[in-house]
């Protein structure tokens, strides 16, 4: 090789060696901007966040509170709830809750097992549509059921108060009373006692289980949601879109309803009020079990929630009454229709089931008012002649004119022949 293409040579490996010394400089250069910005931003954050800190401590001096209504509505990130739905975003988002009775799985079957496995497995091959679980627990509150029992117990015992006024009222009353009728009231009065005592000690053992905080009850949901702005871009009101997310949600909650009973699951589609219960619950866990939602809505602290009539059940009911009027006035219709139409219908119907003796009679009617003009021997073997026909069409026979047009037929055919 000679000393130019030596050179050729040195001189492109020392122009690789430059252009990567240049790109390895402007990487350099690029990282270290990139760190002194992040510095910088991080800078600027920790300003800000001081900055809040000191505002906040100046606030909570000065006694002052930044919370109004409208902040809290967006803390809790619903708007409102109505026709059993979550509003969210104003409107662009519509929620709807199904609250799922579960099922003992441990206590099963292995052919049961397999069952609710293989339902469950259909279940989740039929959505066609995102879906959460949600799974809340609630400590029982048994203040109900206990005002519930108290009120079934009196009752009980105003029964066994009469019972046993009834039976000393026989023993001390100057009548004499066998010893069967004796022994019938003492056996109820006996009945009766029994009942009111177990009722007591029912309503001592709740009382005693309400005493009890740890007792909890988890409450499992299925949330699905919908947005009309993304389904169709066309545009509707905001009554259209509520009615639209309705129907979709309704649907979509109905289909999951159908799929979930196939491994033994029941499903409901929660209501206005238990949507207001749900949320009341999740927002105000400690308080919730002190002050239950009717305590809450008694106090009026419902001011923080916002419930509406449901008025697809009112549509419901509305359709339900219009459609019942509708029924009976289309009914009624019918009845007077067919009522004018009876007496008619009736006499035309017995007129065309008796046409043959109707045309008889009228023919025999006829011949007696033609008697001079026809003459008497002729009126009374046509007569005669009419009163054979009905007789024998009365017994199921041919009639002379059949007869003879028979014979006739026959005559025409053998002429042919």
């Amino acid at each position: 090789m000679d000393s130019n293409g030596l050179t050729q040579i040195l001189m492109i490996v020392l122009s690789v060696m430059i252009i990567l010394l240049i790109a390895l400089v402007f990487v350099y250069l690029f990282l270290k901007l990139r760190s002194m910005n992040k510095g910088e931003k991080a800078t600027k954050i920790k300003e800000k966040d001081q900055a809040k800190a000191k505002e906040t401590q100046k606030g909570i001096k000065s006694g002052a509170s930044a919370y109004n209504k409208q902040s809290i509505f967006d803390f809790m990130e619903f708007d409102k709830v109505e026709d059993n739905m979550i509003v969210q975003k104003n409107g662009k988002r519509y929620i709807m809750a199904v609250e799922c009775q579960g099922v003992n799985y441990d206590l099963m079957s292995e052919i049961e097992k397999i069952s609710v496995e293989e339902g469950f497995q259909q279940f989740l091959n039929t959505l066609r549509h995102p879906i959460q679980i949600y799974i809340q627990t609630r400590t029982i509150n048994l203040e109900k059921s206990i005002q519930e029992y108290k009120t079934r117990v009196k009752a009980i015992e105003q029964q066994y108060n009469q019972k046993v006024y009834e039976y000393n009222k026989m023993l001390q009353s100057n009548e004499e009373y066998d010893k069967g009728q004796l022994d019938r009231t003492y056996y109820e009065l006996t009945k009766q006692k029994n009942l009111y005592e177990y009722a007591k000690d029912v309503i001592d053992n709740t009382e005693k289980m309400s005493l009890n905080r740890n007792i909890l009850n988890k409450k499992y949901y299925i949330i699905i949601s919908y947005m009309p702005e993304e389904a169709s871009s066309e545009t509707y009101d905001k009554e259209e879109l509520r009615n639209i997310a309705f129907s979709e949600l309704y649907t979509k909650a109905q289909a999951l309803i159908r799929t979930l009973s196939g491994c033994s699951v029941g499903g409901k589609i929660l209501n206005s009020n238990d949507l207001v219960e749900l949320l009341y619950v999740a927002y105000n866990r400690d308080d919730s079990e002190i002050y239950g939602l009717d305590k809450a809505l008694k106090a009026e602290y419902y001011d923080l929630y916002s419930t509406a009539p449901d008025v697809f059940q009112r549509k419901i009911d509305a359709l339900d009454e219009k459609i019942n009027e509708n029924a009976i006035k289309l009914a009624n219709e019918k009845i007077e229709k067919i009522k004018a139409k009876s007496k008619t219908q009736k006499v035309a119907e017995q007129r065309e089931a008796n046409m043959d003796d109707l045309v008889s009679q009228m023919a025999q009617i006829l011949l007696e008012e033609n008697r001079r003009q026809v003459g008497t021997e002729v009126v009374n073997e046509a007569i005669s002649e009419i009163r054979e026909d009905d007789a024998k069409r009365k017994k199921g026979g041919k009639t002379n004119e059949e007869a003879n047009k028979k014979a006739t037929t026959r005559t025409r055919r053998s002429a042919k022949q």
